[in-house]
């Protein structure tokens, strides 16, 4: 694996898709212990307003704090590590881990950036894989605008429309999906019975541990820990 040549196709585009880098049988185990944790009529977690203005209706879910490991596996895979170190650097860290679910019929994650961008050094980087194929049939695909992580904060604007020059990336089960905090990103709504993804993030060294805390929207900022828009766009 030639983590050099990732690490610079990262830094231009603001992301990576890297098919198959995990275990599909172990995609297989991943995928029923997180629909036995989620059910198929999970209750919301975020507050009504949130999901009103951000058009996201995603319920997450963070093992790790319940004392739940069984994802070490994902965590602790060499090949990540090292991929993760070429992009990020000496220091970086492990932020959180959570699985993301997403009810048949749903709106999916309007356009976003994770974390505020006026300050490029400060970002978290999503490391998603997907315990099942995410199609145009069911729905749910990743949205990406490339290179918009050196772009600054993303215009205000409808949440969901399409943009020139966006792609659609259609994960299948085992595939990798690294994605810079500052990437304008969303994920489309949801026709199959039901969308899982889960995402390993990390850090940069000196990265605040709370740099995920206010994620940018075209509408709105939003401060999770408090529950307010702390900004109307």
């Amino acid at each position: 694996m030639d983590v050099k040549k990732y690490a610079e196709e990262f830094w231009e585009k603001g992301f990576l898709h890297l098919p198959g880098f995990f275990d599909a049988n172990m995609m297989d185990t991943l995928n029923t212990l997180i629909l036995k944790h989620y059910g198929m009529k999970p209750a919301w977690e975020h507050t009504n307003e949130f999901i009103a203005k951000s058009a996201t209706e995603v319920v997450p879910w963070f093992p790790f704090r319940e004392g739940n490991n069984v994802f070490e596996v994902i965590e602790q895979d060499r090949r990540l590590l090292n991929l993760t170190k070429a992009i990020l650097g000496d220091g970086w860290e492990k932020l959180y881990f959570m699985a993301m679910f997403s009810k048949k019929g749903t709106r999916g994650q309007a356009w976003h950036q994770d974390c505020p961008p006026e300050d490029q050094q400060q970002f978290n980087l999503n490391r998603l894989f997907y315990t099942h194929d995410i199609t145009e049939e069911t729905g749910g695909q990743t949205i990406v605008f490339p290179a918009t992580h050196r772009g600054g904060a993303i215009p205000s604007g409808h949440p969901h429309e399409d943009l020139e020059g966006q792609v659609v990336l259609s994960p299948k089960r085992g595939d990798l999906i690294i994605l810079h905090g500052h990437l304008w990103h969303r994920v489309l709504p949801v026709q199959g019975e039901y969308r899982i993804s889960a995402n390993s993030r990390a850090i940069p060294k000196d990265t605040p541990e709370d740099i995920t805390d206010i994620a940018v929207y075209r509408n709105m900022r939003y401060k999770f820990s408090t529950k307010e828009v702390i900004e109307e766009r």
